[in-house]
Protein backbone atom coordinates (compact mmCIF):
# COMPACT_ATOMS: atom_id res chain seq x y z
CA UNK A 1 0.00 0.00 0.00
CA UNK A 2 1.06 3.21 -0.98
CA UNK A 3 1.40 6.67 1.95
CA UNK A 4 -0.18 9.58 1.17
CA UNK A 5 1.64 12.33 -0.42
CA UNK A 6 1.65 16.07 0.71
CA UNK A 7 2.45 18.37 -2.01
CA UNK A 8 2.74 22.13 0.04
CA UNK A 9 1.67 24.77 -2.48
CA UNK A 10 4.40 28.04 -2.71
CA UNK A 11 1.03 30.05 -3.21
CA UNK A 12 1.33 30.13 0.69
CA UNK A 13 4.93 30.85 0.38
CA UNK A 14 7.17 33.91 0.85
CA UNK A 15 8.12 34.50 -3.24
CA UNK A 16 10.56 36.65 -2.17
CA UNK A 17 12.51 32.88 -0.62
CA UNK A 18 11.52 30.74 -2.55
CA UNK A 19 14.26 28.51 -2.58
CA UNK A 20 14.70 28.55 1.29
CA UNK A 21 10.75 27.98 1.47
CA UNK A 22 11.23 24.89 -0.51
CA UNK A 23 14.15 23.47 1.91
CA UNK A 24 11.77 24.05 4.36
CA UNK A 25 9.24 21.21 3.36
CA UNK A 26 11.99 18.73 3.04
CA UNK A 27 10.31 15.48 3.30
CA UNK A 28 7.13 16.91 0.84
CA UNK A 29 6.69 14.49 -1.64
CA UNK A 30 5.61 17.23 -4.46
CA UNK A 31 6.20 21.23 -4.37
CA UNK A 32 2.42 22.43 -5.96
CA UNK A 33 3.38 25.14 -8.21
CA UNK A 34 0.08 27.27 -9.12
CA UNK A 35 0.80 29.00 -12.47
CA UNK A 36 -1.92 31.90 -12.96
CA UNK A 37 -2.42 34.11 -16.12
CA UNK A 38 -5.25 36.51 -14.66
CA UNK A 39 -6.89 35.45 -17.62
CA UNK A 40 -8.09 31.71 -16.75
CA UNK A 41 -8.47 33.05 -13.12
CA UNK A 42 -8.62 36.87 -11.70
CA UNK A 43 -5.33 36.58 -10.18
CA UNK A 44 -1.44 36.40 -11.87
CA UNK A 45 1.57 34.74 -9.67
CA UNK A 46 4.74 32.89 -11.82
CA UNK A 47 5.68 31.64 -14.96
CA UNK A 48 8.05 29.67 -16.85
CA UNK A 49 10.96 31.57 -15.43
CA UNK A 50 10.29 31.21 -11.97
CA UNK A 51 9.98 27.54 -12.08
CA UNK A 52 13.37 26.74 -14.26
CA UNK A 53 14.72 28.85 -11.18
CA UNK A 54 12.82 26.71 -8.39
CA UNK A 55 13.91 23.71 -10.19
CA UNK A 56 17.71 24.72 -9.62
CA UNK A 57 16.96 25.05 -5.96
CA UNK A 58 15.11 21.81 -5.04
CA UNK A 59 15.18 17.92 -5.73
CA UNK A 60 11.39 17.88 -4.48
CA UNK A 61 9.82 17.17 -7.24
CA UNK A 62 7.72 19.94 -8.92
CA UNK A 63 3.86 19.56 -9.66
CA UNK A 64 2.79 22.35 -11.79
CA UNK A 65 -1.04 23.27 -11.64
CA UNK A 66 -1.48 25.73 -14.87
CA UNK A 67 -4.31 27.81 -14.71
CA UNK A 68 -3.83 29.48 -17.36
CA UNK A 69 -5.65 29.79 -21.10
CA UNK A 70 -4.35 28.26 -24.17
CA UNK A 71 -2.59 25.78 -22.10
CA UNK A 72 -1.74 23.95 -25.42
CA UNK A 73 1.17 26.41 -25.87
CA UNK A 74 1.96 26.57 -22.73
CA UNK A 75 2.17 22.93 -20.87
CA UNK A 76 4.71 21.03 -22.85
CA UNK A 77 7.57 23.90 -21.64
CA UNK A 78 7.02 23.14 -18.52
CA UNK A 79 7.74 19.37 -18.73
CA UNK A 80 10.76 19.82 -21.29
CA UNK A 81 11.92 22.29 -18.13
CA UNK A 82 11.77 19.48 -15.53
CA UNK A 83 8.68 19.42 -14.26
CA UNK A 84 7.69 16.32 -12.35
CA UNK A 85 3.84 16.33 -13.02
CA UNK A 86 2.34 18.98 -15.06
CA UNK A 87 -1.49 19.82 -14.51
CA UNK A 88 -3.86 21.73 -17.23
CA UNK A 89 -7.41 22.65 -16.80
CA UNK A 90 -10.43 20.46 -18.73
CA UNK A 91 -11.78 23.94 -18.95
CA UNK A 92 -9.34 25.53 -20.59
CA UNK A 93 -7.99 23.15 -22.93
CA UNK A 94 -8.90 22.41 -26.64
CA UNK A 95 -7.84 18.89 -27.07
CA UNK A 96 -7.12 17.92 -22.89
CA UNK A 97 -5.55 14.07 -24.71
CA UNK A 98 -3.60 15.85 -27.37
CA UNK A 99 -2.18 17.85 -25.00
CA UNK A 100 -1.35 15.28 -22.32
CA UNK A 101 0.76 13.14 -25.19
CA UNK A 102 2.31 16.45 -25.22
CA UNK A 103 3.40 16.62 -22.30
CA UNK A 104 4.68 13.16 -21.38
CA UNK A 105 6.52 13.38 -24.50
CA UNK A 106 7.84 15.86 -23.33
CA UNK A 107 9.09 14.42 -19.98
CA UNK A 108 6.42 14.96 -17.46
CA UNK A 109 3.20 13.62 -15.87
CA UNK A 110 0.38 15.21 -17.19
CA UNK A 111 -2.77 15.84 -14.61
CA UNK A 112 -6.16 16.82 -15.77
CA UNK A 113 -7.97 19.28 -13.14
CA UNK A 114 -11.61 20.28 -12.77
CA UNK A 115 -12.95 23.68 -11.21
CA UNK A 116 -15.33 22.60 -8.36
CA UNK A 117 -18.77 23.42 -10.28
CA UNK A 118 -17.34 21.35 -13.12
CA UNK A 119 -18.79 17.52 -13.51
CA UNK A 120 -16.64 14.72 -13.70
CA UNK A 121 -18.64 12.53 -15.72
CA UNK A 122 -18.15 13.93 -19.09
CA UNK A 123 -14.29 13.17 -18.10
CA UNK A 124 -14.21 10.25 -17.13
CA UNK A 125 -13.32 8.43 -20.51
CA UNK A 126 -10.56 10.42 -21.00
CA UNK A 127 -9.09 9.82 -17.79
CA UNK A 128 -7.11 6.57 -19.22
CA UNK A 129 -4.66 9.02 -21.17
CA UNK A 130 -3.96 11.28 -17.62
CA UNK A 131 -1.61 10.33 -14.47
CA UNK A 132 -3.55 12.54 -12.31
CA UNK A 133 -7.01 13.86 -11.76
CA UNK A 134 -7.04 17.26 -9.72
CA UNK A 135 -10.17 18.26 -7.86
CA UNK A 136 -10.49 21.53 -7.32
CA UNK A 137 -11.52 21.74 -3.17
CA UNK A 138 -11.89 25.62 -4.05
CA UNK A 139 -12.50 28.05 -7.00
CA UNK A 140 -8.96 28.63 -8.17
CA UNK A 141 -7.48 31.81 -7.77
CA UNK A 142 -6.66 32.78 -4.48
CA UNK A 143 -5.19 30.98 -1.70
CA UNK A 144 -6.73 30.60 1.52
CA UNK A 145 -10.14 29.98 1.29
CA UNK A 146 -12.27 27.71 2.91
CA UNK A 147 -12.67 24.11 1.75
CA UNK A 148 -16.25 23.22 0.08
CA UNK A 149 -16.80 19.37 1.28
CA UNK A 150 -19.51 18.49 -1.68
CA UNK A 151 -16.74 17.79 -4.26
CA UNK A 152 -15.29 15.03 -2.88
CA UNK A 153 -18.38 12.94 -4.31
CA UNK A 154 -15.48 13.53 -7.52
CA UNK A 155 -12.78 11.99 -5.59
CA UNK A 156 -15.34 8.99 -4.57
CA UNK A 157 -16.47 8.42 -8.21
CA UNK A 158 -12.51 8.18 -9.34
CA UNK A 159 -11.29 6.26 -6.29
CA UNK A 160 -14.04 3.48 -7.44
CA UNK A 161 -12.64 3.37 -11.02
CA UNK A 162 -8.84 3.15 -9.87
CA UNK A 163 -10.04 0.46 -7.41
CA UNK A 164 -11.36 -1.45 -9.88
CA UNK A 165 -8.52 -1.27 -12.43
CA UNK A 166 -10.77 0.93 -14.65
CA UNK A 167 -8.07 3.83 -14.07
CA UNK A 168 -4.89 3.96 -12.88
CA UNK A 169 -4.00 7.17 -11.59
CA UNK A 170 -3.48 9.75 -8.76
CA UNK A 171 -6.37 11.26 -6.98
CA UNK A 172 -5.37 14.58 -5.89
CA UNK A 173 -6.65 17.98 -3.79
CA UNK A 174 -6.31 21.00 -3.87
CA UNK A 175 -7.90 23.74 -1.36
CA UNK A 176 -8.14 24.70 1.81
CA UNK A 177 -6.81 21.53 2.90
CA UNK A 178 -5.44 21.58 6.36
CA UNK A 179 -5.65 19.71 9.76
CA UNK A 180 -9.46 19.70 9.89
CA UNK A 181 -9.95 19.02 6.59
CA UNK A 182 -7.26 16.14 5.64
CA UNK A 183 -9.29 13.51 6.83
CA UNK A 184 -12.79 13.97 4.87
CA UNK A 185 -10.38 14.29 1.63
CA UNK A 186 -8.74 10.94 2.57
CA UNK A 187 -11.99 8.90 3.65
CA UNK A 188 -13.03 10.24 0.12
CA UNK A 189 -10.01 7.99 -1.75
CA UNK A 190 -7.37 10.94 -2.15
CA UNK A 191 -4.23 9.92 -2.72
CA UNK A 192 -1.93 13.92 -3.04
CA UNK A 193 -3.18 16.20 -0.70
CA UNK A 194 -1.92 19.72 -1.72
CA UNK A 195 -1.61 22.46 1.15
CA UNK A 196 -0.37 25.60 1.29
CA UNK A 197 -1.34 28.07 4.58
CA UNK A 198 -1.75 24.73 6.17
CA UNK A 199 1.95 24.15 5.80
CA UNK A 200 3.28 27.09 5.49
CA UNK A 201 1.21 28.95 8.01
CA UNK A 202 2.35 26.36 10.38
CA UNK A 203 5.78 27.30 12.39
CA UNK A 204 7.40 24.03 11.48
CA UNK A 205 6.46 23.28 8.12
CA UNK A 206 8.34 20.45 7.64
CA UNK A 207 7.05 19.08 10.38
CA UNK A 208 3.42 20.20 9.11
CA UNK A 209 3.89 18.31 6.30
CA UNK A 210 4.49 14.84 8.62
CA UNK A 211 1.31 15.65 10.46
CA UNK A 212 -0.89 15.91 7.65
CA UNK A 213 0.47 12.67 6.30
CA UNK A 214 0.22 10.54 9.41
CA UNK A 215 -3.36 11.71 9.54
CA UNK A 216 -4.29 11.14 5.80
CA UNK A 217 -3.09 7.59 6.55
CA UNK A 218 -5.16 7.62 9.44
CA UNK A 219 -8.53 8.51 7.75
CA UNK A 220 -7.78 6.47 3.94
CA UNK A 221 -9.40 3.21 3.65
CA UNK A 222 -6.51 2.45 0.66
CA UNK A 223 -3.33 4.41 2.19
CA UNK A 224 -1.15 3.16 4.73
CA UNK A 225 1.25 5.08 7.49
CA UNK A 226 4.50 5.98 6.57
CA UNK A 227 7.60 3.98 8.01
Amino acid sequence: MATPMIAPSILSADFARLAEEATAVAGADWLHVDVMDAHFVPNLTIGLPVVKSLLAATDIPLDCHLMIEDPDRWAPSYAEAGAHNVTIHAEAADDPCSLARDIRAAGAKAGLSVKPGTRIEPYVEILKDFDTLLVMSVEPGFGGQSFMPEVLSKAKTIRRLVDSGELTLVVEIDGGINADTIEAAAEAGVDCFVSGSGVYGASDPAEAVRALRAAAAKASPHLTSPL
